[in-house]
Formats: structure tokens, sequence, C-alpha cells
């Protein structure tokens, strides 16, 4: 379950936040300053860090730039009511993946939220994948097809991925195949059956996100 850290100085936004992420499946925790959140984030790992822009003591801008130096890792989307441009640049710049302006909607919310999820979710798969490789052996619609393929089901043999692809030259299917388990993507399990790798799904689900963002 993605954890989500609420920083505002209003409580009952705060509360209703809360109330509001965890019917939608996310658990919660509050701050109610940007010096309480640090302290929550140097003892916790959090998924997405929502952050008011305008607080007392430390402005969301500070917090944002110490909650990117003890949790890199964590996604922080600004809140606030004071939605310019100026705002979201010197935010984005300074390390926040969105932010989302006062009085929002809550289906705006969530998007946002899963949308930072999704691009955390390619970041790390880009970072554990030898990227020029992985996407050489993708380069090929065969083989992505291939990739599919193995992803819906738990194993093929070799003659129904060449009957899946409807390709008559039996060499090519083994080249593709070859290309693939170079790159680390499918491996052959003891019956000689092929079946996707755990790499091979992280690059998948990389590959679904670059694409529904080629499509937009």
């Amino acid at each position: 379950m993605k954890k989500i850290l609420i920083v505002d100085d209003d409580a009952e936004l705060r509360a209703n936040l809360s109330e509001i992420l965890k019917g939608a499946g996310y658990h919660t925790d509050e701050a109610a300053s940007g010096k309480e959140a640090i302290e929550k984030a140097a003892s916790e790992d959090y998924d997405i860090a929502l952050l008011d822009l305008m607080m007392p003591r430390m402005s969301g801008i500070d917090a944002l730039a110490e909650l990117r130096r003890v949790r890199p890792k964590t996604r922080v989307i600004m809140i606030t009511a004071f939605a310019t441009v100026e705002n979201a640049v010197d935010a984005i710049k300074k390390g926040a993946s969105d932010y989302i302006s006062k009085p929002f909607k809550i289906e705006e919310l969530l998007t946002t939220i899963r949308r930072a999820i999704e691009e955390s979710k390619f970041e790390e798969g880009i970072k554990k994948l030898d990227l020029d490789y992985t996407l050489s052996s993708l380069s090929n619609p065969i083989r992505r097809k291939i990739i599919r393929l193995l992803c819906s089901r738990t194993s093929m043999r070799f003659m129904e991925i060449t009957r899946e692809l409807g390709i008559e030259d039996h060499t090519k299917v083994v080249f593709h195949l070859r290309m693939l388990k170079e790159a680390g993507l499918i491996e052959q399990d003891k019956e000689k059956s092929y079946v996707i790798t755990k790499e091979g799904e992280k690059t998948l689900d990389c590959l679904k996100i670059l694409e529904n963002h080629l499509s937009t």
C-alpha cells in the first residue's frame, strides 16, 4: 500500500484529505508543519508528500528542499491556493513532481497522485535496466509482442509462440527470442518453455507507461 504524507497547517483539510486518500486505498500520515514533516520523513519512508506551499515559519518551498534531501525518492506534490506559473515553476525547479491548486476536485487530486506514482515507478525501472540495450531489444515490434505474450501466460513453448506470431520462418523467431534472452527479459524453464523474467515484467511496465505518454 502506497504511503502518503499530508503536510498542511490546516487540521480540517488534513483530516479531509486523509479520509479521501484512505478511501482510495492509500495509507496516510499527517504533519502540521514543514518541520514536523521533515522529522517524520527522516524516520519513515513515504511514496508521496502532499505539501502546502503557504505555511507559517517554514514555507512549503523550504520544506520541499529539506524533504528532497532527506527522502530523495519521495515524490512531492505542492498544494497552493495561489496557483501562478511562477510558483509552479519554482517548485518544480526545486524538485516537486507536480502541483495542485485549492480548491481542487477529488478526482483531480487522485489523478495527480497516480501520475506521480507512475512516474516514480518508471524512473525506478529505468535505473535498474541497461537502457540502451533494453530499448534496442524492444525496438522491433515482434519482440514487443513476444514480451506481451509471455506476460499474459505462465509459459509458452517455442511452437506456441511461433503460431501466435504467425511467422512461418522459425529462424526469425529463434533470432528474436535470443535477443530477448540476452537482454535478460525472458528465459527458459526446466521444460525449455519460455517465461518472462522479473526484469522483463518491469520493462513491460515501463514500456506501457512510455506508450501511454506518447499517445497523449
